[in-house]
């Protein structure tokens, strides 16, 4: 049989490195079948058959025309484009000779009586051996019947064209009509057990264990994060399982669906000890067949260890605890110091930007240097490898985006743009704050290791983002996050650019109403329906005096931070406060994104919190199941008075790390004279957080926290799951470092329990 013209092939009639025919998960199940690892037989609708149907139709010129000139970034009609794709292939004719072939397959598979089968997506791109499409396209359990056996295979190949795979191939440039699909149809294993089995363990990154997960019933549950299950560590070279832990299972998911497990079993070890070392012997096996760690999901039926489906855990190539060093491993010395803004190294050419009309000097993978950043600023901070700026602190707005953008950034060097010149190449160390001249390499002190997928770690604490920019929110979007636990109105104010008073003297108040509900709507819109929860703006009056207008609407103060600020304000001026609010009530109740919550920031007194609830109430914002008022906790009477303040009446409590470490140290962190005595880790700002989550908790109202802290120190993280923090909100940078702390930390309260 010539594979590269067959339409349907056996597993066993599949190698490796027949990827460009069946793709990677229809490659892999034929080479562990060749390997006589206990798979569930199959076969594999190959690429060629999807081409053969593409070509045969209209449906190639619908991909084209659909596709011309399409902007993905434009979410409405890349989901146009994708429904209009999708429905044509639905809606063609399956090839008869093709649909004969699946029929034939499918009753050879089943034997004397239709059994049920699952009907998985391959996806393969010819040519592009660099390409990854895992996860892109659709997986059907449980089917039955050569029917609705080709129904499902055309199914999986409309998923191609899911609006999630256009994005990812027109980002990545790969073409659409080179990028095929293959439909593997496998027996299906109706497990008593099933789960995930680690050749390398993935909580400690030890290649020298393997880690197994099981829980009763079908995997489903397992990869989804809906139960927790047991976990057993084998030691590779002893062969001795070194270390288990079990896990209460209340249900599990059958093909009956969602069905109760009877208290007699729900504490007991999902697998005997003699399956556990089988299985991790199997692992084994494949791992050494392919010369990688591998990431393998199994199943058991009738006592019987069947697995389903392998591959290499692709994230061998992390570095850690890197220091820097020139050519020839002489240690270099630093040009230039600051504050640590946002962690990672880069090297590129500097580009001195010195005001928004020369940003377009920055091309991809320079360093920006400015005196200092702000919104506009942003499209060369996007092409940017690094940025370094003479003026700010760690919450400046060059700190802020660097960590949303996940880009190197040293803040604070006071000189970076008298010192540097354009073109000249420099280093930039983010994690420590340092600036070194020319090319830089980069060492670590320890062997690669693996990283951890988050994505298949589920977490009872939820693991929010902040974020700023506006025009960042919808990539930020796509990220494994559970919304916006923080989301600044200042910038959104400063791309605005002039005061808000200046629109009351106006009678221009529906432009900046507008203005501000453009840019909440970019967040709400991407994270629906997750929640985004909008902290009120918080300008200090400095800041207000550098917008447009605001000399004359602001008087200088000797020291803003403690000055006229948060709600104080709000009470003060209620006319500013009442634009705001009507922004929030265009986005919600005439947008429809009723995602979108509030937070009051600094607020001083129990009175303070009473009168501003009073404002919003009259302004036609009304607590309700819908829509959540949050209070930032940020001050030490908050702090002192916590009781009281929850008894107000809010829905969730937000803790500013930022500046409530400040004001119990007494102290600023961006003055560099003093900020070495600036911890968030200092024992009094501990009990205060202490004392914040376990009142909340003893109050039944959510309690997160949304400074800086969370970002920085992992041990923190790991308290606040145990005092009961029922969220927290950090910088995207520590997204997926912050749910493996998590998880790790549940687990460790979960089995400290038992």
């Amino acid at each position: 049989m010539n594979k590269k013209t067959a339409q349907v092939l056996w597993f066993k009639e599949i190698r490796k490195t027949d990827i460009s025919v069946v793709g990677g998960k229809g490659a892999n199940l034929g080479e562990m079948v060749f390997a006589k690892i206990p798979v569930p037989n199959g076969f594999v609708v190959t690429a060629n058959a999807y081409y053969d149907f593409i070509n045969s139709t209209s449906i190639k010129q619908k991909i084209i025309t659909e596709l011309k000139g399409l902007d993905v970034d434009d979410s409405d009609k890349l989901r146009a484009a994708s429904r209009a794709i999708e429905t044509a292939i639905m809606a063609a004719d399956m090839p008869e000779e093709l649909a004969e072939q699946i029929k034939t397959y499918y009753l050879e598979l089943c034997g004397e009586h239709d059994r049920y089968v699952a009907v998985r997506s391959s996806a393969t791109a010819e040519d592009l051996p660099d390409a990854s499409f895992a996860g892109q396209q659709e997986t059907y359990l449980n089917v039955k019947g050569w029917k609705d056996v080709v129904k499902h295979v055309q199914k999986c190949w409309a998923s191609l064209f899911e609006a999630r795979a256009i994005f990812y191939r027109e980002t990545n440039k790969y073409s659409h009509l080179k990028v095929g699909i293959a439909v593997p149809v496998q027996l299906m294993v109706q497990s008593e057990v099933a789960g995930i089995m680690f050749t390398v363990n993935p909580l400690t990154n030890n290649q020298g264990e393997v880690s197994i997960e099981a829980a009763f019933g079908l995997g489903q549950p397992i990869v989804s994060g809906e139960v927790t299950p047991d976990q057993y560590i084998i030691d590779k070279k002893t062969g001795k399982i070194t270390s288990k832990y079990i896990s209460n299972q209340d249900w599990q998911f059958t093909l009956a669906g969602k069905t109760p497990i009877s208290k007699k079993y729900q504490n007991v070890q999902k697998l005997p000890t003699k399956t556990i070392l089988e299985l991790a012997k199997i692992g084994l096996q494949i791992e050494e067949h392919y010369g990688r760690p591998q990431d393998i999901e199994y199943g058991i039926e009738g006592g019987k260890v069947y697995i389903v489906q392998s591959r290499p855990v692709t994230t061998l190539n992390a570095q850690h605890d890197k220091t820097l060093v020139i050519e020839g491993g002489i240690k270099a010395k630093p040009l230039l110091d600051g504050l640590a803004a946002s962690p990672g190294v880069a090297v590129g050419k500097v580009q001195i930007v010195k005001s928004p009309s020369e940003i377009s000097k920055v091309k991809e993978g320079d360093i920006l240097v400015a005196e200092m950043t702000n919104p506009d600023y942003v499209p060369a901070m996007k092409r940017a490898a690094a940025i370094v700026t003479d003026l700010g602190g760690r919450t400046s707005h060059a700190a802020i985006v660097s960590r949303e953008l996940g880009v190197p950034a040293v803040v604070g060097t006071e000189s970076a743009t008298k010192i540097l010149t354009n073109n000249e190449e420099i280093s930039v160390d983010g994690t420590n704050g340092l600036v070194y001249e020319g090319n830089v390499t980069v060492e670590s002190k320890e062997e690669d290791v693996a990283q951890i997928d988050t994505s298949k770690m589920k977490t009872a604490m939820k693991i929010y983002m902040n974020l700023a920019e506006p025009e960042l929110a919808e990539d930020m979007a796509k990220r494994n996050v559970d919304g916006v636990g923080l989301l600044r109105a200042e910038f959104i104010m400063a791309n605005i650019g002039t005061h808000p008073k200046v629109f009351i003297k106006n009678h221009t108040e529906k432009q900046y109403i507008n203005q501000l509900a453009d840019g909440l709507e970019k967040f709400a819109k991407a994270f629906y329906p997750r929640p985004v929860v909008y902290r009120f703006n918080d300008f200090k009056s400095n800041e207000y005096a550098h917008l447009k207008g605001g000399e004359e609407f602001e008087s200088e103060e000797p020291n803003p931070m403690i000055g006229y600020r948060g709600v104080f304000r709000y009470i003060k001026e209620p006319e500013v406060f009442e634009m705001e609010c009507e922004a929030i009530k265009i986005v919600r109740n005439k947008m429809g994104y009723k995602n979108l919550w509030v937070m009051l920031p600094f607020v001083r007194t129990i009175e303070q919190l009473r009168e501003t609830k009073k404002l919003l109430n009259s302004f036609g914002l009304r607590r309700s199941g819908l829509f959540k008022l949050w209070l930032m906790v940020e001050i030490p009477s908050n702090v002192i008075l916590l009781d009281e303040f929850l008894e107000e009446g809010v829905d969730g409590v937000s803790i500013g790390s930022n500046d409530l470490t400040m004001l119990t140290l007494g102290l600023d962190r961006d003055n560099d004279k003093v900020a070495e005595v600036y911890t968030e880790m200092n024992p009094a700002v501990l009990k205060s957080f202490e004392k914040i989550i376990t009142g909340c908790r003893k109050h039944k109202v959510t309690c997160s926290m949304c400074g800086q802290a969370p970002s920085v120190f992992p041990e923190l993280v790991e308290m606040m799951v145990g005092w009961g923090a029922t969220s927290v909100s950090v910088s995207p940078d520590v997204i997926e470092k912050t749910r493996q702390i998590v998880y790790e930390a549940e687990r460790k309260v979960l089995h400290k329990k038992k």
